[in-house]
């Protein structure tokens, strides 16, 4: 289920269009990150969340609501392209674990390497469906973690998803 739009582009322009498409994305922009990198195959994103007026809780650290915030959709995005046009990708779930403030800028990276592809692939060809958990570490230039959020994403085969999906099961 890759975005249609993305599918249209020459791949030279798919990496630039997904960065651009997550920053001027209203919901996206609200949470005060900006989208830093996106890797020419779609497969790295990197985000950066700066401490500013905008992002700052009452006691003067990084507001809970934008680190969560900055971490959502960028796996289902990464997963939606890699696959391709066969599949239902959504994030399911999501839980969020506070290590220590950020009083400065924090930083996410989400890869998708080829094992965890190759993982995903061979269990597809199994299940029609399956979830897949992956962690994600906010942390600052220096590489110490302050925040870890951990979300689950719903991957099935795009002709079962109708199918379970007409026959009311959810």
């Amino acid at each position: 289920m890759k975005p249609a739009w993305i599918a249209k582009l020459p791949p030279a322009w798919r990496a630039r269009m997904v960065r651009l498409g997550f920053n001027l994305h209203p919901a996206f922009r609200g949470t005060g990150g900006r989208v830093e990198l996106v890797a020419g195959d779609l497969r790295h994103i990197r985000i950066r969340l700066p401490l500013s007026w905008r992002t700052k809780n009452i006691v003067g650290s990084l507001y809970g609501g934008s680190l969560f915030a900055i971490t959502d959709g960028a796996h289902p995005m990464m997963l939606m392209s890699a696959l391709g046009e066969g599949y239902i990708v959504w994030d399911k779930a999501a839980s969020i674990r506070y290590r220590k403030p950020g009083y400065t800028t924090l930083y996410a990276d989400f890869r998708l390497g080829d094992d965890e592809l190759a993982e995903i692939r061979a269990g597809l060809a199994v299940f029609p469906e399956l979830e897949r958990t992956f962690t994600v570490e906010l942390k600052d230039s220096a590489g110490v973690v302050h925040t870890v959020v951990e979300r689950t994403v719903y991957i099935a085969e795009k002709n079962y998803y109708r199918q379970k999906k007409a026959g009311g099961d959810q």
